[in-house]
């Protein structure tokens, strides 16, 4: 068995695509306005491999939220040129990292530092630390929903969300082993445990626990102290998913992974066979030649063994048919 073939992939929604992250290389898949595929693939260059320590639990939630990031925009800026055939100047690297860390930033004051001085500003009213970090914890929650039901409503995002349905069947349909054809992977369901609108909820949930532990102070202290433990807060929200990832068959797991699940029904979207054929074409592209080839000689082999029995019942269904009528006119 190959080294790769229990693998977790990973992958995220593009323009009219999607990105998949295999054990050696990413792939990204665009449907383009002629209804063509394009198909690319890049080597995974990852940073844990020069420094071990960056793989220690906890860091190395922190280092994939980066990463993530980085190659996210990067993609999306990709997929958006070909979908719409912008043959445009590329984003340089400078610009894309300059936009990520734009997005962090905005994300990072809407869905935490906002949160945080309403409660301040209103801790009078609320009473004691651990309530008014409930209370912030469910404004954070609040806007965190409102937002993605906003955007969601909207139509360019909508084919998005289809696209990000589609990346969960596929990979649900890997794991599970089936031949990732497009009558087989509908079949899924388009909810996944390891999936990162689950990351964002853990966030949230995790924050509210260790924000507990700072006590109170100024306005400065409470924001400065959000923004200290969030390293903290994104590693163990990571360290969580990958249990739960592994994990998702044990009941109370289940149980504990439920609302981000739920979530995913305001993040995903039933797609359409088209946009199934491009994340199994991306996922595809993604996996190591050797396991790629092993899977369809395997669905090769299982669909000659099974052309070869529907061959010999007709066979013998022929000559049973044959011979019933000679067996019939002889007892007349």
């Amino acid at each position: 068995m190959s080294k790769t073939q229990n693998y977790k992939y990973g992958g995220m929604a593009l323009i009219e695509g999607v990105m998949m992250r295999g054990p050696h290389k990413t792939a990204m898949a665009v449907r383009k306005p002629n209804g063509d595929i394009q198909i690319q693939t890049l080597p995974n260059r990852d940073i844990r491999d020069k420094y071990p320590f960056l793989k220690w639990p906890l860091i190395r939630g922190v280092v994939s939220l980066v990463e993530s990031m980085i190659v996210g925009m990067k993609a999306l800026n990709q997929s958006a040129n070909w979908a719409l055939e912008d043959e445009e100047e590329e984003l340089s690297t400078a610009e894309l990292a300059l936009t990520a860390v734009v997005a962090f930033i905005l994300a990072i004051g809407l869905f935490m530092l906002l949160p945080a001085a309403i409660v301040h500003f209103t801790q009078n009213f609320i009473g004691g630390i651990v309530l008014q970090n409930i209370v912030e914890g469910v404004i954070r929650v609040s806007v965190f929903l409102l937002y993605v039901y906003a955007i969601s409503r909207t139509s360019d995002i909508k084919r998005v969300l289809m696209y990000h349905g589609a990346e969960h069947k596929t990979i649900a349909a890997q794991e599970a082993g089936v031949e990732l054809i497009p009558e087989n992977v509908r079949n899924f369901p388009r909810l996944h445990p390891r999936c990162g609108t689950s990351f964002l909820l853990l966030v949230m949930v995790i924050s509210i626990i260790i924000h507990i532990f700072l006590g109170d102070g100024s306005l400065l202290y409470r924001l400065g102290s959000r923004l200290a433990v969030f390293p903290l807060v994104a590693g163990v929200s990571y360290e969580f998913l990958r249990f739960s990832g592994n994990c998702s068959d044990k009941p109370w797991v289940r149980v504990l992974i439920a609302p981000g699940l739920q979530l995913q029904r305001l993040t995903t979207a039933e797609p359409d066979d088209s946009m199934l054929e491009v994340a199994i074409a991306s996922l595809r592209a993604s996996m190591p030649d050797e396991d790629r080839e092993k899977m369809d000689q395997f669905f090769q082999n299982q669909h000659s063994f099974a052309s070869s029995l529907a061959d010999e019942n007709v066979e013998k269904s022929t000559a049973e048919t044959t011979s019933l009528p000679l067996k019939e006119s002889a007892a007349c």
